[in-house]
Protein backbone atom coordinates (compact mmCIF):
# COMPACT_ATOMS: atom_id res chain seq x y z
CA UNK A 1 0.00 0.00 0.00
CA UNK A 2 1.15 3.80 -1.03
CA UNK A 3 2.03 5.74 2.14
CA UNK A 4 -0.62 8.29 2.06
CA UNK A 5 -3.38 8.65 4.45
CA UNK A 6 -6.03 6.00 4.16
CA UNK A 7 -9.95 6.45 5.35
CA UNK A 8 -11.09 4.96 7.80
CA UNK A 9 -14.69 5.22 6.26
CA UNK A 10 -13.28 1.22 4.81
CA UNK A 11 -11.01 -1.18 5.64
CA UNK A 12 -7.34 -1.64 4.37
CA UNK A 13 -8.13 -4.33 2.42
CA UNK A 14 -11.47 -2.30 0.74
CA UNK A 15 -9.20 0.88 -0.04
CA UNK A 16 -6.36 -1.04 -1.58
CA UNK A 17 -8.85 -2.83 -3.62
CA UNK A 18 -10.69 0.80 -4.91
CA UNK A 19 -7.06 1.94 -5.71
CA UNK A 20 -6.16 -1.04 -7.86
CA UNK A 21 -9.38 -0.87 -9.57
CA UNK A 22 -8.60 3.26 -10.47
CA UNK A 23 -7.16 5.14 -13.13
CA UNK A 24 -3.15 4.77 -11.78
CA UNK A 25 -1.22 7.43 -10.77
CA UNK A 26 2.13 8.48 -12.43
CA UNK A 27 5.85 8.08 -11.53
CA UNK A 28 5.81 11.77 -10.12
CA UNK A 29 3.16 10.95 -8.05
CA UNK A 30 4.22 7.98 -6.60
CA UNK A 31 7.61 10.25 -6.24
CA UNK A 32 5.79 13.02 -4.22
CA UNK A 33 3.98 10.25 -1.87
CA UNK A 34 7.39 8.93 -0.66
CA UNK A 35 9.11 12.36 -0.33
CA UNK A 36 6.43 12.98 1.66
CA UNK A 37 7.20 10.81 4.24
CA UNK A 38 9.75 12.69 5.07
CA UNK A 39 8.00 15.24 6.30
CA UNK A 40 6.98 13.02 9.26
CA UNK A 41 3.62 12.59 11.05
CA UNK A 42 1.89 15.34 9.07
CA UNK A 43 2.18 13.45 5.85
CA UNK A 44 -1.14 12.39 7.08
CA UNK A 45 -2.14 15.80 5.60
CA UNK A 46 -1.78 14.50 2.03
CA UNK A 47 -4.81 13.79 0.05
CA UNK A 48 -5.15 9.88 -0.68
CA UNK A 49 -4.65 8.36 -4.15
CA UNK A 50 -8.21 7.74 -4.93
CA UNK A 51 -9.25 11.36 -4.15
CA UNK A 52 -6.73 12.58 -6.22
CA UNK A 53 -7.64 10.72 -9.01
CA UNK A 54 -11.55 11.67 -8.75
CA UNK A 55 -10.20 15.45 -8.91
CA UNK A 56 -8.40 15.05 -12.16
CA UNK A 57 -11.31 13.62 -13.68
CA UNK A 58 -13.43 16.23 -12.54
CA UNK A 59 -11.18 19.18 -13.44
CA UNK A 60 -11.82 17.22 -16.87
CA UNK A 61 -15.41 16.49 -16.84
CA UNK A 62 -15.78 20.46 -15.79
CA UNK A 63 -13.44 21.57 -18.47
CA UNK A 64 -11.97 23.71 -15.91
CA UNK A 65 -9.34 26.07 -16.96
CA UNK A 66 -9.34 28.45 -13.78
CA UNK A 67 -8.42 26.48 -10.04
CA UNK A 68 -8.28 28.32 -7.28
CA UNK A 69 -6.45 25.69 -4.16
CA UNK A 70 -6.11 26.71 -0.16
CA UNK A 71 -3.77 24.71 1.31
CA UNK A 72 -1.17 23.26 -1.15
CA UNK A 73 1.21 21.29 1.26
CA UNK A 74 3.42 19.07 -0.60
CA UNK A 75 1.27 19.48 -3.52
CA UNK A 76 -0.10 16.13 -4.65
CA UNK A 77 -3.86 18.05 -4.50
CA UNK A 78 -2.49 20.64 -6.64
CA UNK A 79 -0.36 18.03 -9.22
CA UNK A 80 -4.26 15.93 -9.46
CA UNK A 81 -5.48 19.13 -10.14
CA UNK A 82 -3.18 20.60 -12.63
CA UNK A 83 -3.22 17.23 -14.59
CA UNK A 84 -6.84 17.76 -15.73
CA UNK A 85 -6.30 21.48 -17.16
CA UNK A 86 -5.84 22.18 -20.39
CA UNK A 87 -1.90 23.16 -21.76
CA UNK A 88 -3.61 27.19 -20.90
CA UNK A 89 -4.98 26.09 -17.50
CA UNK A 90 -4.12 27.98 -14.85
CA UNK A 91 -4.12 26.50 -10.87
CA UNK A 92 -3.40 29.39 -8.08
CA UNK A 93 -2.55 27.59 -5.00
CA UNK A 94 -2.14 29.08 -1.88
CA UNK A 95 -0.19 28.14 1.31
CA UNK A 96 1.92 29.90 4.48
CA UNK A 97 5.34 26.73 4.61
CA UNK A 98 7.66 27.67 2.11
CA UNK A 99 9.59 24.51 2.86
CA UNK A 100 6.70 22.41 1.41
CA UNK A 101 6.44 24.31 -1.47
CA UNK A 102 9.71 23.99 -2.44
CA UNK A 103 9.19 20.11 -2.21
CA UNK A 104 5.93 20.68 -4.01
CA UNK A 105 7.45 22.75 -6.78
CA UNK A 106 9.95 20.05 -7.30
CA UNK A 107 7.11 17.48 -7.87
CA UNK A 108 5.36 20.01 -10.30
CA UNK A 109 8.19 20.34 -12.20
CA UNK A 110 9.05 16.44 -12.53
CA UNK A 111 5.46 15.84 -13.70
CA UNK A 112 5.45 18.70 -16.59
CA UNK A 113 2.73 20.50 -15.06
CA UNK A 114 4.86 23.60 -13.43
CA UNK A 115 4.09 25.91 -15.60
CA UNK A 116 0.18 25.59 -15.15
CA UNK A 117 0.55 26.41 -11.12
CA UNK A 118 1.22 29.93 -9.00
CA UNK A 119 2.02 29.15 -5.77
CA UNK A 120 1.78 32.28 -3.33
CA UNK A 121 3.00 31.75 0.05
CA UNK A 122 1.38 34.00 2.96
CA UNK A 123 -2.23 34.05 4.28
CA UNK A 124 -4.79 32.72 1.90
CA UNK A 125 -7.17 34.90 2.81
CA UNK A 126 -5.21 38.21 2.13
CA UNK A 127 -4.57 36.30 -1.35
CA UNK A 128 -8.25 35.75 -2.13
CA UNK A 129 -9.10 39.45 -0.93
CA UNK A 130 -6.70 40.64 -3.24
CA UNK A 131 -8.42 38.51 -6.07
CA UNK A 132 -10.90 40.36 -8.61
CA UNK A 133 -14.17 39.94 -7.17
CA UNK A 134 -15.44 38.82 -10.60
CA UNK A 135 -17.03 35.13 -10.91
CA UNK A 136 -14.22 33.79 -12.95
CA UNK A 137 -12.94 30.54 -11.55
CA UNK A 138 -14.30 26.94 -12.53
CA UNK A 139 -13.41 24.86 -9.60
CA UNK A 140 -12.03 25.63 -5.95
CA UNK A 141 -10.48 23.19 -3.83
CA UNK A 142 -10.10 24.04 0.27
CA UNK A 143 -7.45 22.11 2.66
CA UNK A 144 -6.21 24.20 5.27
CA UNK A 145 -6.92 25.12 8.57
CA UNK A 146 -10.34 24.32 9.56
CA UNK A 147 -11.40 27.10 11.81
CA UNK A 148 -10.88 29.19 8.61
CA UNK A 149 -13.22 27.19 6.02
CA UNK A 150 -16.36 29.37 6.17
CA UNK A 151 -14.02 32.74 5.80
CA UNK A 152 -11.97 30.61 2.87
CA UNK A 153 -15.82 29.65 1.21
CA UNK A 154 -17.18 33.00 1.77
CA UNK A 155 -14.46 34.69 -0.16
CA UNK A 156 -14.67 31.63 -2.89
CA UNK A 157 -18.29 31.52 -3.76
CA UNK A 158 -18.67 34.63 -5.32
CA UNK A 159 -15.71 34.45 -7.89
CA UNK A 160 -16.76 30.93 -8.83
CA UNK A 161 -18.52 31.05 -12.25
CA UNK A 162 -22.07 29.66 -12.20
CA UNK A 163 -21.70 25.74 -12.36
CA UNK A 164 -18.77 25.75 -11.19
CA UNK A 165 -17.77 23.70 -8.23
CA UNK A 166 -16.06 24.20 -4.63
CA UNK A 167 -14.41 20.74 -3.31
CA UNK A 168 -13.73 20.89 0.26
CA UNK A 169 -11.61 18.67 2.34
CA UNK A 170 -12.03 16.93 5.97
CA UNK A 171 -15.97 17.62 6.00
CA UNK A 172 -16.07 14.55 8.38
CA UNK A 173 -12.78 15.06 10.61
CA UNK A 174 -12.24 11.26 11.59
CA UNK A 175 -15.84 11.30 12.00
CA UNK A 176 -15.80 13.69 15.07
CA UNK A 177 -18.35 15.42 13.10
CA UNK A 178 -20.93 12.80 15.11
CA UNK A 179 -18.95 11.11 17.48
CA UNK A 180 -17.57 14.46 19.28
CA UNK A 181 -19.39 16.78 17.52
CA UNK A 182 -19.38 19.53 20.71
CA UNK A 183 -15.43 19.17 21.02
CA UNK A 184 -12.66 18.36 17.72
CA UNK A 185 -15.56 18.25 15.19
CA UNK A 186 -17.35 21.29 16.15
CA UNK A 187 -15.40 23.71 13.20
CA UNK A 188 -16.31 21.05 10.50
CA UNK A 189 -19.90 20.76 11.79
CA UNK A 190 -20.38 24.48 11.95
CA UNK A 191 -18.35 24.32 7.95
CA UNK A 192 -20.94 21.82 7.02
CA UNK A 193 -24.34 23.60 8.40
CA UNK A 194 -23.33 26.50 6.81
CA UNK A 195 -22.58 25.27 3.26
CA UNK A 196 -25.77 23.36 3.40
CA UNK A 197 -27.62 26.25 4.23
CA UNK A 198 -26.83 28.15 1.48
CA UNK A 199 -29.02 28.74 -0.95
CA UNK A 200 -26.63 29.90 -3.75
CA UNK A 201 -25.10 26.04 -4.01
CA UNK A 202 -26.03 22.46 -4.22
CA UNK A 203 -23.72 20.44 -1.90
CA UNK A 204 -23.32 16.26 -1.35
CA UNK A 205 -20.95 15.23 0.86
CA UNK A 206 -18.61 12.10 -0.48
CA UNK A 207 -17.34 9.72 2.21
CA UNK A 208 -14.00 9.53 -0.16
CA UNK A 209 -10.71 10.21 1.82
CA UNK A 210 -11.96 12.06 5.42
CA UNK A 211 -14.94 13.08 4.01
CA UNK A 212 -14.62 15.26 0.99
CA UNK A 213 -18.10 18.02 0.15
CA UNK A 214 -18.45 19.17 -3.71
CA UNK A 215 -20.22 22.09 -4.25
CA UNK A 216 -22.29 23.22 -7.26
CA UNK A 217 -22.68 26.75 -7.70
CA UNK A 218 -26.47 27.50 -9.15
CA UNK A 219 -26.80 29.08 -11.81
Amino acid sequence: MLFCMRPKLVSEALYDYIVENSSPIDGAQRNLIERTVDVGERSRMQIGTAQGTLFTLLTRLMSARKVLEIGTFTGYSALALAKGLPDDGRLLTCDVNEEWAAIAQEAWKEAGVADLIDVRIGPALDTLRALPPAPEWDLAFIDADKDNYIAYYEEIVPRIRPGGAVLTDNVLWFSTVVDDPEGEGAPMRRFNAHVAADPRVDVVILPIGDGVSLVRKKP
